[in-house]
């Protein structure tokens, strides 16, 4: 076939010239007994693996179906194991083209036919994984925009020109030169390490945090140790696959001192008191703190920068670390400590105060979150009011009054209920009220 391509492109001459070469390729491969040799052996092989795979498809979903009500370890391994059951039929289809490939080339020196269709299948094979099986988002979005079309070149026979392709083909950054691939391996690679190295870190959070038997700010920092070592080591693996010189990077290092030095001083200062609070454990997740600001709340989160306060109506307070080193700070809790708190109340002037203290200890101890030690319920007069005469009973519990457990209103509860069954007046106020020279007289 002559074409007269002088006065085209370049681009189109190229094309033409990779579509002559399929063409003479294909009209080789149909020409050709050995080639129809081979591309049967694909379809047996496709047919055979398809027969295998129905017979053994249904008794290994069988054996790796755990039961429903199961989450360990184990059940979560073998339900991990049960989803990549459809990769069986390609790769059943590419082991079986794999045994009868040596039979063909000795008979008849050639397997280009036999090699596509391998490639083939290993495609299907790339397919199926991002298709059914890949679920996670960022996962599945590599699949389908990297492994794919890579998948796809390499069924092709494509991967290797463009593979050398992008070798040849340099960017320029400043005085810096890369090649595409080299760009393109550090885009994927650097994706893949910190996708990893984020699911580690929650991994290794989440069973952390199941440790009950360390303090809370020890495991804190352990979680804080553990996350900058995991991405620590991501950042010098990414380093060493672009081929940068880790030595180089002291040049960065430096510039980033001087900008802690100058513009950065309040985030180092933030990040090295969060450490400080981390190894000191004086204030932790789940302790109520309350600052000299006047911000109040339990801590629920501690990052780098700063802690996370949840007041009692809900609402989160971004404090820096700073201000917990440098301010006053109250902690009411540590880890579930108890707290005293008190409950006001009076009685009439008719009653026995001698006996108000038994009845209201009693009353109040029967409280279930009421504790006996350090110390039980303690009845105490605090008074002698204009009205009544005052006491106060003081308990001791586990967790913060006024806040998710309102203790003090129940206590106040049980002091009424125990007066009202002991026939104790509470008083109100009394007023008397003196008319100077008698009424006046009434008008007719």
């Amino acid at each position: 076939m002559d074409f007269d391509l002088e006065n085209q492109p370049e681009i189109v001459r190229q094309a033409v010239d990779l579509g002559l070469q399929g063409w003479e390729l294909a009209r080789g491969w149909l020409l050709s007994p050995a080639a129809w040799t081979q591309f049967a052996l694909l379809v047996g092989a496709f047919i055979v693996a398809l027969l295998v795979t129905r017979k053994i498809r249904p008794a290994l979903t069988r054996l790796l179906s755990p039961p429903e009500d199961q989450n360990g370890m184990i059940a979560t391994a073998r339900r991990t194991v049960l989803a990549f059951l459809p990769l069986i039929l390609p790769l059943l289809a590419y082991l079986f083209t794999g045994v009868g490939e040596g039979v063909v080339r000795s008979l008849f020196d050639s397997g280009e036919v036999i090699a596509f269709g391998k490639r083939v299948f290993l495609f299907l094979a790339a397919r199926i994984l991002v298709k059914e099986i890949i679920d996670e988002p960022f996962l599945n979005a590599l699949g389908r925009f990297v492994l794919l079309p890579m998948a796809a070149l390499y069924a092709l026979g494509l991967l290797d020109d463009v593979s050398l392709w992008l070798s040849e083909t340099t960017v320029g950054l400043g005085n810096i030169r890369f090649s595409l691939i080299a760009l393109a391996r550090g885009v994927i690679a650097g994706s893949l390490l910190f996708w990893f190295g984020r699911w580690s870190n929650d991994q290794s959070a989440a069973f952390l945090k199941k440790q009950e038997q360390m303090r809370p700010a020890t495991r804190e920092l352990a979680i804080k140790a553990a996350e900058i070592a995991i991405f620590g080591l991501a950042f010098i693996l990414l380093m060493n696959i672009m081929g940068v010189n880790l030595s180089t990077l002291a040049v960065l290092g430096g510039a980033i001192g001087v900008g802690l030095g100058f513009g950065l001083q309040k985030i180092a200062s933030n990040f090295i008191s969060g450490v400080i609070l981390l190894l000191e454990g004086q204030a932790t997740v789940g302790d109520y703190v309350e600052l000299d600001g006047g911000e109040a709340g339990t801590i629920v989160k501690m990052t780098a920068r700063a802690a996370i306060l949840e007041t009692f109506d809900g609402r989160w307070i971004v404090v820096p670390n700073e201000d917990f080193i440098t301010t006053r700070v109250v902690n009411y809790s540590d880890s579930g400590s108890a707290n005293r708190y008190e409950a006001p109340f009076s009685v009439s002037y008719d009653t026995d105060i001698n006996k108000v203290p038994k009845i209201i200890e009693s009353a109040v101890a029967k409280l279930p979150f009421v504790l006996q030690e350090p110390d039980g319920p303690d009845c105490e007069l605090r008074g002698f009011g204009d009205s009544g005469i005052d006491f106060a009973v003081e308990f001791w519990v586990n967790g913060i009054d006024d806040g998710r457990n309102k203790f003090t209103p129940k206590v106040l509860f049980a002091v009424w209920n125990a007066l009202k069954d002991n026939n104790i007046e509470i008083p109100y106020p009394h007023r008397v009220v003196e008319l100077k020279g008698g009424l006046p007289a009434p008008t007719e």
